[in-house]
């Protein structure tokens, strides 16, 4: 058994930002680790906004039966515009102090986690992170809560849009989740076969794209083009149209949306966040703070929460010349 070496009895947990698969499968791990060490734990309901007004719930065994399924997240999840102010973090505080809360486990990505360091900062709060985010966009983990599932929901989908792509000749653009972040089309767009992969990475090089297109082997029934919402040529609309003045091409358009935030979390996921869970809670037992707990080489890390931003760095060029090799 760990040794709770940081005295720590009582535990906040709250989910921020966008919802991920995943996320209750976490809260899960954290109330039964918790309560197998003896500690109590307390939910925190509409993430920072449930700080600021005190929306917290005592969490037993019972209150995450049934949920390692299920998507979303059982405590909702909000962005908050008060939390960023000098009063907002003073009455958050204020909260946790009447509540007799030790530290905090918040679950989130790059605006969760920007949040969690100044305030642990600023208030000497102990507070540990989890990366909850379908974009995958995290230093410090090799895959955050939900990536995989998004993953196959967009390969699921792709799939049945490939079917009426065969049955009309089509060119199909599949626009995926992805503003800042090109790994949800990039993974998706090798794992569909598609004929060609736009991300906000890599520059756009639409003539190239359409002579491609051209050259592409006669016969093919479907054409399907990934393209991220953040790319740079404007999204899949926009791609449509520069590729409609070019050659008569019978081209449809679909926006996945947000069905890639929801459904049952993979398998993957659901022991992914049952490992974070479990660890966020021995880390803060361990006297750890302003850290994200993520997996590297299959072994637990932690991470700073200055250093686990958004990923700015460049994806593998031999992925995107694969994908132009394989469409042939």
């Amino acid at each position: 058994m760990k040794e709770n070496k940081a005295n720590i009895k009582k535990i906040g947990v709250f989910t921020s930002g966008g919802d991920s698969p995943g996320m209750n499968a976490a809260i899960r791990a954290i109330v039964r680790t918790s309560i197998y060490y003896g500690i109590d734990v307390i939910g925190i309901k509409h993430g920072y906004d449930g700080l600021i007004d005190g929306e917290f719930e005592f969490m037993g065994a019972k209150s995450v039966s049934n949920i390692i399924q299920r998507g979303g997240t059982i405590l909702k999840t909000a962005r908050s515009k008060r939390f960023i102010t000098p009063e907002g973090m003073e009455r958050a505080y204020k909260q946790l102090s009447a509540e007799g809360i030790d530290g905090l486990i918040a679950i989130g990505g790059n605006g969760t986690f920007k949040g969690a360091d100044e305030f642990g900062t600023k208030y000497n709060v102990p507070i540990i992170g989890i990366a909850g985010t379908i974009d995958n966009d995290l230093f410090g983990t090799d895959d955050t809560l939900g990536y995989d599932t998004a993953l196959n929901t967009v390969i699921d989908a792709v799939d049945k849009i490939r079917d009426t792509a065969e049955s009309h000749d089509r060119l199909f653009i599949v626009e995926v989740m992805g503003r800042d972040a090109g790994l949800i089309a990039l993974r998706s767009g090798i794992g569909a076969g598609a004929e060609a992969i736009l991300i906000p990475e890599t520059k756009t090089d639409l003539n190239h794209l359409i002579e491609r297109l051209k050259k592409s082997r006669k016969g093919k029934s479907s054409k399907i083009i990934i393209c991220a919402e953040g790319d740079e040529a404007g999204g899949a609309f926009k791609v449509g149209e520069a590729i409609k003045k070019e050659f008569d091409f019978d081209i449809r358009v679909t926006i996945l949306g947000h069905i890639q935030r929801g459904g049952s979390p993979s398998c993957y996921d659901r022991v992914l966040a049952s490992r974070l869970g479990f660890a966020s809670v021995e880390a803060l037992m361990g006297g750890e703070r302003g850290q994200m707990v993520g997996i590297i080489n299959k072994e637990i890390v932690l991470t700073p929460f200055s250093k686990a931003v958004k990923h700015i760095e460049g994806l593998n060029p031999n992925l995107l010349r694969m994908v132009e090799i394989l469409s042939l």
